[in-house]
């Protein structure tokens, strides 16, 4: 995956539900397609196979279980969302937390399978404690602020400043990202001048009233930085 990133995280808002899920998935192939920004996918779990059959760039998924292969009803486990076209996972979201064993073990088995790990992390102290799994991304969200509009690089820049500082000290080649009511062009061009490498975004995109306008503007943020 190329730098800068924005991971675009449906959740399960209706606005994304059935068909709309696939054209959200169109409009940001075409974002990626006129910019030099990547931009990755992270759809409902249901549609991930439709999805990665109708657009080229990566997906991830919003979770995984670490459960075995086999008898095991009801899990979402890496081997299955790879076989799906997923490219990743998302994982540790402070909406689906896991433990940090789990969080290890999970990367691990991403790793195996040559598949990209985003772990979510709430302080710069729980940047430092996951850096030392090695994942590929650490995205640094504080929970007050996700869904609310106010970004952290507005309303707390320290935080991402000190997380790039607690990440480097365990990982050179962790990459770090931010989340977190991202919703203008100013806030990706503040969180990438503060150290960060890409955005996760949610309802800033999903919520808003042109997809493809928001998606646009947001990737012009790194333009500015």
């Amino acid at each position: 995956m190329r730098l800068p990133l924005i991971i675009i995280n449906f959740k399960n808002y209706p606005e994304t539900y059935g068909q709309n899920t696939i054209e959200l998935s169109k409009v940001a192939q075409k974002v990626a397609n006129d910019t030099k920004v990547e931009i990755i996918l992270a759809p409902p779990q249901a549609s991930i196979a439709a999805v990665s059959q109708i657009v080229p760039i990566p997906i991830l998924c919003q979770h995984l279980d670490d459960a075995p292969e086999g008898a095991a009803t009801g899990f979402f486990i890496p081997e299955m969302a790879k076989s799906f076209g997923a490219s990743g996972s998302l994982l540790n979201h402070s909406e689906h937390r896991l433990g940090r064993q789990t969080i290890r073990k999970l990367i691990e088995r991403l790793r195996t399978l040559q598949m990209t790990s985003v772990v979510c992390a709430k302080t710069p102290d729980e940047v430092a404690s996951i850096a030392k799994f090695r994942p590929d991304f650490i995205a640094i969200e504080p929970p007050e602020l996700i869904g609310s509009g106010k970004a952290v690089s507005k309303h707390n820049p320290s935080l991402i400043t000190r997380s790039v500082e607690a990440k480097a000290r365990y990982s050179s080649s962790t990459k770090l990202i931010c989340g977190a009511g991202i919703v203008e062009k100013i806030d990706v061009s503040s969180a990438a001048r503060l150290g960060a490498e890409g955005i996760l975004v949610a309802s800033g995109i999903v919520k808003s009233h042109s997809w493809s306008e928001k998606i646009y503007e947001l990737a012009s943020g790194f333009n500015d930085q």
